[in-house]
């Protein structure tokens, strides 16, 4: 009964952002989207917490206002929503999938963000290095998921370059992101599971590393502090 409650609440109120992040969309500037956005963000934490009795832990410091590459592990939809909750007004690279969503291009254009093939090609020809030369002056935290989707939990999918090409073009230091939300919010299942769940911010990986060390490092850091989270999860 609490998981169709949850899901009940959680998807109706997506939709009722996603109407006023549309409206918010057609207005001048960014300031009112970001702010509806954030709002939805927090929203979806308050609606776990009280709803589907999943609270939510931060460990780390979210890197609010800071010009870093945030790569997290996903394992759950909240998961975009709570990172916006946690750092704020940030840019990101996001895979084509959420366009089965309605009104979505016109929120995530607006948004000021870039959408790429899940399948790690982009969506048009050289879009991910326009988007660098956009990001260049862009002083806010930029959220990429490495893996390009959702991974089930003690699942580590193949890290896709493009994390390396921003990490690279950039020059900016990366902060891992590791998670057990898949264990309360499971990828694809109606079913939620109520427990604490945790997002941790780890260690930033300075600049200039060479790619086979960095991209080497970013899955250990990453998958590594995820299946310590799920066993703690599951304990």
């Amino acid at each position: 009964m609490r998981s169709l409650l949850l899901n009940i609440v959680f998807w109706t109120l997506s939709g009722v952002f996603a109407i006023l992040c549309y409206i918010a969309a057609w207005l001048p500037g960014r300031r009112v989207l970001m702010a509806t956005i954030i709002a939805y963000g927090k929203a979806t934490r308050l609606c776990m917490h009280w709803v589907g009795g999943i609270p939510v832990e931060v460990r780390g410091q979210p890197p609010v206002g800071e010009p870093v590459i945030i790569a997290a592990k996903h394992q759950a939809y909240p998961d975009g929503p709570l990172m916006v909750a946690l750092a704020g007004d940030l840019n990101f690279v996001i895979g084509n999938g959420i366009e089965k969503f309605p009104m979505v291009d016109r929120i995530v254009k607006c948004a000021g963000a870039t959408m790429v093939d899940a399948q790690g090609h982009t969506r048009a020809q050289g879009a991910l290095q326009q988007a660098v030369r956009r990001i260049a002056d862009d002083h806010r935290p930029l959220l990429i998921y490495p893996e390009g989707g959702m991974a089930a939990v003690g699942v580590t999918r193949r890290y896709r370059k493009g994390v390396y090409m921003l990490y690279a073009e950039l020059g900016r230091a990366v902060v891992p992101v590791a998670t057990n939300l898949g264990l309360r919010w499971p990828e694809e299942e109606w079913e939620k599971h109520p427990g604490p769940a945790v997002i941790e911010f780890l260690e930033p990986i300075p600049p200039g590393l060479p790619r086979e060390i960095f991209m080497q490092r970013l899955q250990d850091v990453i998958e590594t502090r995820t299946r310590e989270l799920e066993a703690e999860g599951q304990s």
